[in-house]
């Protein structure tokens, strides 16, 4: 909560974020969210945060919380490995669906709602200041809100010699797993232009908020520690309410400046934090928030490949040729896919070398076999699963793919 008096300097601002964002920490731990569209089956009105509310605790120990249009998302506890995060996943996620499924309600794995944008469903303090907020700058907020899901994986931030390898390593491969599993290309009913629209969605809100973190070959501490700086408030936090900061209000002005709320405190910073969206966002570890959602087996193709380029040092340094041609492409991979030519050689690149070394990381058959049909089904030919999505609208008028059917495996 604000102070009424100054508490925190840009030094000391500064410092916190670098030590908070950036701990040095590497031991190959694997965590993954995972997001859904909640979808009715046979015509049910039963509520998403009703049935969710009645789920209990799951299996595998995955937290189960709500997006604000109701889009239910399972977070994994961190794993040693791939094969234990997507098996921890998969158990809770089957037991999950079938609590949903008693209800009605089945789960899609899609990066944007297709047809009429859901209603926020999730009453906060914090969600409905956030709505006034994205509200002021137009429609992009609410969409993104209430309407979009993903797959998003958390990886360590690395030994302190080389955060900066692997922050650029992140920004480096972002572009091509956005165009490789891009898997959101209706909107309204219709094709929207995108193949991710989610991830343009992202990035027509609110740039200083959801936009790539600066130039990825500077210094990763400082280009953030700015991007923090420099990013509009959303909001302020009092004993009584939630304000949205309607008339900007940088977080480096608020430390210089104050505000009649009060001035900010430590806390208000780390909360500041968690309102910046950007595809990369160090915590402590690595998210990487750019993969729309997945039906099952996709996410786990999603999960192996990303994690497996990013921790294997010899794999990335095969596909660091590769990547040169696309770095930045953000835009184009949202907007193109693997249709655009240099997203799509570097793509074939990479899962070529994934599936190499996947072996070395003992994964399983069920997900190298995943990883492998999903490079022949997609990859090698230039596509992506939004081409799925629209070949299904162009041929039949299919807006929406059947709720995900969960693959069958233990977890132990």
């Amino acid at each position: 909560m604000p102070s009424a008096t100054p508490t925190l300097g840009l030094h000391d601002a500064r410092r916190l974020v670098a030590e908070q964002s950036f701990r040095p920490s590497f031991a190959g731990r694997v965590g993954v969210e995972l997001e859904w569209l909640p979808v009715p089956l046979n015509g049910t009105t039963a509520q998403t945060p009703d049935v969710i509310a009645r789920a209990g605790a799951l299996p595998a120990g995955s937290a189960l919380t709500l997006e604000p249009g109701g889009q239910v998302e399972l977070s994994s506890l961190p794993f040693d490995d791939i094969d234990a995060a997507c098996a921890a996943l998969a158990l809770d996620a089957r037991a999950l669906s079938s609590h949903l499924a008693r209800a009605g309600l089945g789960l899609l794995g899609l990066g944007l709602a297709p047809g009429r944008l859901p209603r926020r469903c999730v009453d906060t303090p914090r969600y409905a200041a956030m709505e006034t907020y994205f509200d002021a700058d137009g429609p992009a907020g609410r969409t993104m809100m209430c309407g979009s899901a993903a797959v998003q994986i958390n990886l360590d931030a690395g030994h302190a010699d080389d955060i900066e390898a692997r922050w650029r390593r992140a920004h480096a491969l972002g572009p091509i797993l956005a165009a490789t599993f891009a898997n959101s290309p209706l909107a309204n009913g219709g094709p929207s232009g995108w193949r991710s629209t989610r991830l343009a969605t992202w990035d027509a809100i609110d740039r200083g908020r959801a936009a790539p973190v600066g130039d990825d070959h500077g210094d990763a501490r400082r280009a953030w520690v700015q991007y923090v700086l420099d990013a509009p408030v959303m909001l302020i936090r009092t004993p009584d309410r939630f304000t949205p900061m309607l008339d900007p209000l940088t977080f480096r002005e608020w430390v210089t400046r104050g505000h009649r709320l009060g001035s900010p405190t430590a806390d208000d910073l780390e909360y500041h934090l968690t309102t910046l969206f950007p595809p990369v966002r160090p915590r402590g570890w690595l998210e990487l928030r750019m993969i729309d959602a997945l039906p099952d087996p996709w996410w786990r193709v999603a999960v192996a490949v990303t994690t497996v380029l990013m921790d294997d040092d010899d794999a990335a340094a095969l596909v660091r040729p590769a990547l040169e041609s696309t770095r930045g492409l953000w835009t184009d991979a949202a907007r193109d896919g693997l249709e655009h030519p240099a997203l799509a050689s570097a793509a074939q690149r990479c899962f070529a070398v994934a599936i190499d070394a996947l072996p070395r990381h003992s994964t399983d058959a069920l997900t190298l076999g995943a990883v492998t049909e999903f490079f022949e089904r997609y990859v090698w030919r230039g596509r992506c699963p939004a081409d799925d999505r629209l070949h299904e609208w162009k041929e039949r008028g299919v807006t929406q793919p059947p709720p995900d059917r969960f693959l069958e495996q233990a977890w132990s």
